[in-house]
């Protein structure tokens, strides 16, 4: 058993590990079971899960939002060999909100000295399968599902592994249309991988909550996929990272925010306020200047 607690940052970084396995999702072939209509998908996903992986999983459909809580034990382990990487910036998670047709990203990013690192800490094997097999069922669901309706039909999918002895826990939220198109072969993998939304929260209610009650379920608006995906975004950037030192900080960000709108055709604001917390500049641009965005 491990005893001793990681902060969400550090579980954050460990989660990380997670994504290759994921991905095998599009070498799958789609399910041919017959169609499975709305009201039924929290229970066919239930059913599925015990009866071919015996995974107990909490499912909810608030909306179009559909919920799968998984309560495990211990799903951080330590790594026989840990992963190496290199730091080239300090980046602060900050929230970015679209309300009022206003989109405001603040970002925390700051130079420092180059330095190797390495990632003690990973999602345990066990834990990628466990997750790898839920989205697979959620996969045969969502491809199976009586499209008549499909305006009506479950758009983000939210898999929540907790781990109810250590009292952390592991978000990820799916586009429905980002699945489907990584299944066929329509986006790369890395691609797919930016586009998860992943967050980890650390809370005593977690431990031994095996219904998920600390839970709030709610029905996920495409705003606020669009804020936190252009989060996560920035996070990974600059945390693999995946920029020299001397990149352009501000116009990265910006190429996240007019990318991550435009894949999604998301026209639906007005201004997007940049704030750039470490130098304090502020930067208002209008939709079509977003659209474009940044000169090359």
């Amino acid at each position: 058993m491990m005893k001793s607690k990681l902060s969400s940052k550090s579980l954050a970084k460990a989660a990380l590990k997670l994504i290759p396995l994921i991905l095998f999702l599009s070498a799958c072939s789609s399910s041919t079971s017959p169609s499975f209509l709305k009201e039924n998908i929290p229970k066919a996903v239930k059913d599925i899960c015990k009866k071919e992986y015996q995974l107990d999983v909490i499912t909810n459909l608030t909306g179009r939002t559909f919920w799968v809580y998984m309560p495990l034990e211990n799903i951080i382990s330590k790594s026989a060999k840990p992963e190496k990487y290199i730091e080239r910036f300090l980046v602060e998670d900050r929230n970015n909100q679209l309300d009022e047709r206003i989109l405001r990203v603040s970002y925390f990013i700051k130079p420092v000295e180059e330095t190797e690192k390495q990632q003690d800490m990973s999602l345990d094997k066990s834990v990628n399968t466990k997750i790898f097999n839920v989205l697979q069922v959620i996969r045969r669901v969502l491809f199976s599902m009586d499209n008549r309706e499909t305006e009506k039909n479950p758009l983000f999918f939210c898999v929540i592994t907790a781990d109810i002895a250590n009292g952390f826990e592991l978000k990820q939220i799916f586009h429905c249309l980002d699945l489907k198109k990584i299944s066929y072969g329509f986006i790369s993998q890395t691609e797919f991988q930016h586009r998860i939304v992943q967050n980890t929260g650390v809370s005593s209610q977690i431990i031994g909550d095996k219904e998920g009650r600390h839970l709030i379920y709610h029905d996920i608006t495409l705003e606020e996929f669009l804020a936190d995906q252009i989060q996560g975004r920035i996070r990974m950037k600059f945390q693999k990272p995946e920029v020299g030192k001397n990149v352009d900080i501000d116009r990265e960000v910006l190429k996240i925010v007019s990318l991550t709108l435009n894949t999604y055709t998301f026209k639906d604001f007005t201004l997007v306020e940049m704030t750039n917390l470490v130098t304090g500049t502020k930067v208002i641009l209008n939709q079509a200047a977003v659209s474009a965005g940044p000169k090359e």
